[in-house]
Formats: structure tokens, C-alpha cells, sequence
């Protein structure tokens, strides 16, 4: 069995080495194919990995509450400053931080700078894990003074703009001038339940409630205690505001929910993503078994020829089988290579990490395998139920 089928590979790797042209041509469909495929669902993987990553670094142990947006509509209810520091009294909760949203622009030599403009308490620095790398954050101290610390981002085209932060110095925020307290040091957490702190200026809550356009508290971050569950830390905060009369309705998200959320949805266009790659592969498996289809019908004199000289079916059937499968094969060798090279250069020119999924290249070979049978064997059976006769007439 095992001369049987050397000596078939032998016949099938001297046919394809004697068109070598229409065997470039064919595989080059698969290359195509299969890369496409690998590149798609690599990059749909590692995109998953990034996004997954960056939820997970927000911190699992930390609660975002906000205003219902149905809420919002009502102006008699409202989130209090007393209500929100009222939740440090539960079980669940370490620690809250009420912060206010605004935007602004910090006026540069030749362009103004946009920036998100926070009101904040001083606990806010401990749980979105802020440290400054000059001078300080705010603290509750500051209430109500015209103070501001400024993220790395801000601090870099203040630099950038021939205008350097110096502790002590003002700097303006739409029409106010504040007091520069502090520089954050670069925050890896770019962005945390939407904030980014590197490109953010951050005052004190009081002060924010005095120039603020809007001053409505609506958003609370809330630090868990230390082995408290999501559920049970969400359910006490549920019932903390159901039992205050005028307190609003409220969502209260937590990253594990938005990290379940997130793998579901990544994992639905990642298929999304390999069924596209895997319709170039069906295209590139039609064009294999064209190209054999051909081969065929050009070779009838060869294969009534080799059956009047003994040659069984089966031989005949493997033979062309196996060249089908070779091209297929090799074609998949390669596209598996560019398509993990296409990803690796995506991930690479985004500042992702870059992965390989075994379990992909493992799919994207077997499904290579699979090709070359499935649009091998029909033109290998015609081959095979060729009458040798007829055949040798070269009918």
C-alpha cells in the first residue's frame, strides 16, 4: 500500500511539474483564498484579544452609575452630591468618586486644543488609578478653587506648542483661567468607562458646578470592596437609590458585564469575518477543480494508456486525487504564511499584540485539505470512468 502511494505522489508531482505554469496559476487562487481567510479571522481574534484587554484594565472591581436617560428628561430628579457620597456607607462599596462632564478648549499658539473637562473629588484620582508625575491632584481641599491638573496628552502639545505647564502658572479652559496644580503622569488606561485621562483637564466638583454649562451630577464611579461580587454590589447600589425619594433611575454597569458583552459580539463578526475569507476559498477550490476538470480532458490519451497497460481505476483516481490535493495543500502552506503576515503588519501598524491562533491555522489547513478532496474528487472519478478504448482514440 505504502509503494502504492509513493509511487501515485511520484505521477501526480511529475504532472504538476510538467504544466508548471497552469499549477502556479491554480494555487495562486488558494493562496489567495486561504490567506484572505487567515488574515481575516487573525485580525478579527487579535482585535478581540486588544478590545478584551483594555475592558479588563478598566479594573473588574469597579461600578460606572449613571442617570437613566429617561431621567434625564425628569429635571425634579437628580443625583446628589449627598447621595453620592452616601453609597460609602454600604457593605459593597470602598469607595465613590461623583465626577462631572464638560469640554473646553485650551488656546495654543497657532490652534486651540480640544480637551474633555472633568469635575472631580479626590477620590477619583484612587480609583481611576491616576498618579502625577508633578505636583498633585485635587484634593477636597480645593473646594471651589480655580485649580486644574492636566493628563499627559495636554501637558505633551502645551510642550509641543513652545508653551510648557509649570506648577503655579494659569492656564485656560474656554474662558476661565485656572491654577495648574499638577501633570498626570501617561495613563495606560486610555480609556476608562470613557474617560481618557490623557487628554482630559480635571478641576475641583465644586468649581465645576460654578462654570459648567450643565452641572447636573448624572455619573458616579464606585470602587467594590475587596471580594465583593458584581451582582451583589450592584443589587445593594439598585436599592440604595430605590429607597431615596427623589433619586432618579439608574444604570449601573459593571466591566465584567461589558467584557461578556464585548466577547460575544467580537466573536460574531470574527465569524462574520472568516465566512468572507471563506468565500475566497470556495472561489480558489471552484478554480482547482476547473483546472482538473481540463487536465482531464487533455490527458485522455495518457490515461488509456496507462489502463491498457494494467493501470486499475483507483490507480488512476488517485493519481489525479492526489494532484489536487498537492496543489491545495501547498496553496494552503502559503496562504496560511501571507495571511499571518497581513495580520501581524495590522496588528502591528495599530500598536496591537500580535497572536496566532493555532486553532485558526489548524482550521484554515484542514479546510485547505478538505478542498482539494471535495473539488478533486469529481474530476479524479471522471478520470477514472474514462473507457480506455475510447480513451486511446483520443474521443
Amino acid at each position: 500500500m505504502f509503494e502504492a502511494t509513493k509511487i501515485h505522489l511520484k505521477e501526480a508531482l511529475r504532472s504538476l511539474y510538467s504544466s508548471k505554469q497552469r499549477s502556479l496559476l491554480t494555487m495562486i487562487g488558494v493562496v489567495i483564498g486561504v490567506s484572505s481567510m487567515i488574515a481575516m479571522v487573525s485580525t478579527g481574534l487579535i482585535v478581540q484579544a486588544e478590545a478584551l484587554r483594555r475592558f479588563e484594565a478598566q479594573g473588574t472591581d469597579v461600578l460606572t452609575i449613571t442617570k437613566r436617560v429617561e431621567s434625564r428628561k425628569a429635571a425634579k430628579t437628580a443625583i446628589t452630591l449627598e447621595d453620592a457620597l452616601g453609597l460609602n456607607g454600604l457593605p459593597a462599596v470602598a469607595s465613590t468618586a461623583p465626577f462631572l462632564v464638560s469640554s473646553g478648549q485650551v488656546p495654543l499658539p497657532g490652534r486651540n486644543l480640544d480637551v474633555r473637562l472633568f469635575g472631580v473629588t479626590e477620590s477619583f484620582a484612587g480609583i481611576r488609578e491616576l498618579e502625577a508625575e508633578e505636583g498633585r491632584f485635587i484634593s477636597d481641599l480645593d473646594r471651589r478653587r480655580y485649580f486644574c491638573v492636566i493628563g499627559a496628552d495636554v501637558a505633551g502639545a502645551m510642550r509641543g506648542a513652545g508653551v510648557p505647564p509649570r506648577l503655579g502658572s494659569t492656564v485656560m479652559v474656554g474662558e476661565v483661567l485656572y491654577t495648574l496644580l499638577g501633570v498626570l503622569r501617561e495613563s495606560p488606561r486610555r480609556s476608562f468607562g470613557g474617560i481618557d485621562a490623557n487628554k482630559a483637564v480635571f478641576i475641583p466638583f465644586a468649581t465645576a458646578q460654578r462654570v459648567f454649562p450643565a452641572p447636573e451630577l448624572e455619573n458616579v464611579l464606585v470602587r467594590m470592596g475587596r471580594g465583593v461580587g458584581h451582582e451583589d454590589a450592584t443589587a445593594q447600589v439598585r436599592e440604595y437609590f430605590r429607597l431615596k425619594p427623589k433619586a432618579p433611575e439608574i444604570d449601573v454597569i459593571s466591566p465584567l458585564q461589558l467584557i461578556e458583552q464585548m466577547r460575544s459580539q467580537m466573536q460574531l463578526i470574527t465569524l462574520l469575518l472568516g465566512a468572507v475569507g471563506g468565500i475566497s476559498l470556495l472561489v480558489g477550490g471552484l478554480g482547482v477543480m476547473n483546472v482538473m476538470m481540463a487536465t482531464v480532458s487533455e490527458r485522455r490519451l495518457e490515461i488509456g494508456i496507462k489502463r491498457a497497460l494494467g493501470a486499475r481505476r483507483r490507480d488512476v483516481r488517485w493519481q489525479f486525487l492526489l494532484e489536487s490535493l498537492i496543489l491545495s495543500m501547498f496553496g494552503g502552506v502559503l496562504g496560511i504564511a501571507l495571511g499571518l503576515g497581513a495580520a501581524y503588519l495590522i496588528s502591528n501598524r495599530n500598536g496591537w499584540a500580535f497572536l496566532v491562533s493555532l486553532e485558526a491555522v489548524g482550521l484554515g489547513f484542514g479546510i485547505t485539505v478538505g478542498t482539494g478532496l471535495f473539488f478533486g474528487f469529481y474530476p479524479a472519478w471522471l478520470a477514472a470512468r474514462l473507457d480506455p478504448i475510447v480513451a486511446l482514440r483520443g474521443k
